[in-house]
């Protein structure tokens, strides 16, 4: 299968680059250290912020390193390739390939956050089972539950990219809505702090935002903060995210390749 074929590639391409991997998990991994360290002081005068006690709120951190990568949280990745061909104009190539723009990325994508998860995901993740009693998930539901929050995660996180990405067909360069994008994703992601720290309607807000399909969602799947029915509608929430998305994606491709406008002409 063709788009098999691509996420393959992707993984392979990714795969080369390791030094940049284990500078990737040190980094990550020191980061870890630092997050876990400052929660539990925060943790050791509320034992149950959040409704998380001091073993979630670690937890919390080191799913959050691994997913770090893994969603593309700070941007990067095929989009970031798609963005400079757009820039280029090599983005009309893209168009005549037998596969839709879309799908051929997002495939892409895939292959990039599994070569992530299985090394700048995995490895920081025991470093923290090591140094700290980390909170595991409490049953084979919450495994399954987690694992197929993933790749929604993902495919949520490729499609806010993408928006990013297109919008060089109108601004030509989108390093400024890459850099926004990136400190929304940070802040709305739960990646700086969980989100159900947040108080009051900022929440509530931030809960409901498609960011919280990043990192929040999966991590409270993990620690079993949402089971049974309430699991369900939590991934009913990233897939639900994930088709607006696309369908806003398709939208905006269908516009901007009606007068493609490359930079040079």
């Amino acid at each position: 299968m063709l788009l098999l074929g691509v996420a393959r590639r992707t993984f392979r391409r990714y795969s080369t680059y390791r030094a940049a991997t284990l500078a990737g998990i040190f980094t990550n991994s020191v980061f870890g250290l630092i997050f876990s360290y400052t929660y539990l002081a925060l943790w050791h005068e509320n034992p149950t912020a959040g409704g998380y006690d001091a073993s979630d709120a670690v937890t919390f951190v080191w799913l959050g390193q691994a997913l770090l990568m893994t969603v593309a949280l700070w941007g990067g990745g095929t989009t970031d390739d798609l963005a400079e061909r757009i820039r280029t104009g090599d983005v009309a190539l893209d168009l005549y390939r037998p596969v839709g723009l879309i799908g051929w990325y997002w495939a892409g994508d895939l292959g990039r956050a599994a070569y992530h998860l299985l090394t700048r995901g995995l490895a920081p993740t025991l470093v923290g089972a090591v140094l700290f009693d980390l909170t595991w998930p409490p049953g084979a539901w919450s495994w399954l539950a987690f694992a197929l929050s993933l790749p929604l995660a993902v495919s949520v996180s490729f499609t806010l990219r993408f928006l990013v990405a297109a919008s060089a067909f109108w601004v030509l360069d989108a390093s400024g809505a890459r850099m926004l994008s990136g400190v929304l994703a940070l802040f709305f992601s739960g990646m700086v702090l969980p989100l159900v720290l947040f108080p009051g309607a900022l929440g509530t807000v931030a809960m409901a935002l498609p960011w919280a399909s990043f990192v929040q969602v999966p991590a409270d799947l993990w620690l079993g903060q949402r089971t049974g029915a309430d699991a369900v509608l939590a991934l009913a929430f990233q897939l639900g995210w994930l088709l607006v998305l696309l369908a806003v994606c398709s939208l905006v491709l269908r516009a901007a390749t009606r007068k493609v406008v490359v930079q040079g002409g």
